[in-house]
């Protein structure tokens, strides 16, 4: 278990996951998670921006309304860009970041597992990298649309509480959202030693608030423009560390 409920700890792994993404016995499997992650982010920022302003000016067309209400809406327009922008940037986030993981999974799998040997000097499995990939590709791909249906189902009511219940709700999603994270990042490590996801629940929840701070460093880091394209290898190294440091004794 971790030796601290702590999030300022959980925080930590993934600064400490940095260095590791060029190390020797590394670096190759970072290499295909990152380039999938730049190409699906890239694509998110350039077609949600490319038509966000278009959509904006329709929306906020005031031909044809009377004149005070064309008034209070030229008024409140700069204020109604910045919400509908961050709205657009929370969309684009979650809904990109699982896409990339979805592509990505059997890849962060494999980095998961280069990461442990790397830790530990104990090889998980026999076969080949390559040969162990395309065996469990069916079941991993299968996992990660198990995991998007949980998400799915319990983000509705907290997208609700997000756009509808001013200063919690935003509280709320962000909280959410980060275990979210936690739960996808830690399922590589933990998936590789064949953990089933609700095994992996139970195992972070009893740790919850160290989860967020893992969770919501990685959702933090992802919103940072250019930093995003190496989150998603970085917390895989990190949920690995987490998993040896934390976890494999139980």
């Amino acid at each position: 278990m971790a030796t601290s409920n702590n999030p300022v700890t959980g925080f930590g792994y993934l600064l400490r996951a940095l260095p590791l993404l060029t190390r020797k016995g590394i670096k190759a499997f970072v290499i295909i998670p990152l380039i999938i992650n730049i190409v699906i982010f890239s694509i998110g920022v350039y077609f949600g921006f490319h038509y966000f302003g278009e959509y904006m000016d329709r929306f906020l067309d005031t031909s044809g309304m009377w004149s005070w209400v064309a008034a209070i809406v030229e008024f409140i327009k700069p204020l109604l860009y910045i919400v509908f922008g961050m709205a657009l940037l929370v969309l684009i986030f979650y809904s990109f970041s699982i896409l990339a993981n979805i592509i990505a999974s059997p890849f962060n799998g494999l980095l998961a597992e280069a990461t442990e040997q790397y830790l530990t000097g104990k090889t998980l499995d026999e076969d080949s990298s390559f040969k162990k990939m395309m065996k469990e590709l069916i079941p991993t791909l299968m996992m990660e649309v198990r995991k998007l249906i949980y998400m799915i189902l319990w983000s509705i009511p907290f997208l609700i509480m997000l756009f509808f219940i001013p200063v919690i709700g935003p509280i709320i999603w962000f909280l959410f959202t980060a275990w979210m994270m936690s739960l996808q990042y830690m399922d590589y490590p933990m998936g590789n030693h064949k953990i089933t996801f609700s095994e992996q629940r139970s195992l972070q929840g009893k740790n919850r608030l160290f989860s967020l701070g893992f969770g919501g460093a990685t959702m933090g880091a992802s919103m940072i423009p250019f930093v995003n394209f190496i989150v998603m290898p970085a917390a895989v190294i990190a949920a690995t560390i987490i998993w040896v440091e934390q976890y494999s004794n139980e």
